[in-house]
């Protein structure tokens, strides 16, 4: 028989672990021995905080991220098919939401093994929550183009989409670049346009706000190198 999958939300933002994660899901995460994370030191400060029933130095972790090659992805199965339950979790938030790990499920769904999605914090959706814009039609697009040109276009067929479907666009930034993308988008978009900025989202210093591009030009926030996520509503 072959072991369980289980799909491990991490805090996204320093604080009391119970404010997130529920605590019969701490509990579960605290009896599984084999992790394949994103990077091990963070992921072994997580499960001290789960107070996990092994030594962190005897817990068997598997490196997955973004360099990691699909030919790979098999030998990741291996404890699993001796039997193991293995937790999948990456650096924050939830495993395969904008985070690596969706190659790793489908090949684990392909070999018949049980994949269990635990609960607990997406900044996507609570930041959706949160925005006060349309929560049944809405698209995430991870990163914008870095190069500015590049960028300006995506804005702007962003907010054409926005208003032709109706639908909240979601989309994040390098932490250093937020300040630049803001002031990108004020002067982009139309000024009709709703843009809710969300930062720091479940810490003490959490602040989500939504506006007209109008009312953000004149109280531009300073957001740079804050965890940020943003929703665009034409």
């Amino acid at each position: 028989m072959t072991g369980k999958l289980y799909l491990i939300p991490v805090p996204i933002s320093i604080g009391d672990i119970s404010w997130v994660l529920p605590t019969i899901v701490q509990r579960r995460v605290a009896e599984i021995a084999h992790f394949i994370v994103e990077h091990p030191k963070t992921a072994r400060q997580f499960l001290k905080q789960v107070n996990s029933k092994f030594s962190l130095r005897d817990l068997s972790m598997q490196t997955l991220n973004v360099h990691t090659s699909e030919k790979d992805l098999l030998s990741f199965l291996t404890p699993l098919f001796a039997g193991n339950d293995v937790g999948l979790l990456s650096e924050a938030g939830c495993p395969a939401v904008a985070d690596p790990g969706a190659g790793l499920i489908r090949l684990a769904h392909k070999n018949a093994i049980t994949v269990v999605p635990l609960v607990g914090p997406s900044s996507i959706l609570l930041a959706l929550m949160a925005s006060g814009l349309n929560g049944q039609h809405f698209a995430f697009h991870g990163y914008l183009p870095i190069e500015s040109t590049a960028r300006t276009k995506k804005i702007v067929e962003l907010e054409k989409l926005s208003i032709s479907q109706n639908q909240t666009q979601i989309f994040i930034e390098t932490p250093y670049r937020n300040q630049k993308l803001i002031e990108q988008l004020v002067a982009t978009c139309t000024e009709n346009t709703d843009l809710c900025i969300a930062s720091y989202l479940t810490s003490s210093h959490e602040k989500i706000a939504t506006k007209s591009i109008k009312e953000w030009r004149n109280s531009l926030p300073a957001i740079n190198k804050l965890p940020t996520i943003f929703l665009l509503h034409g």
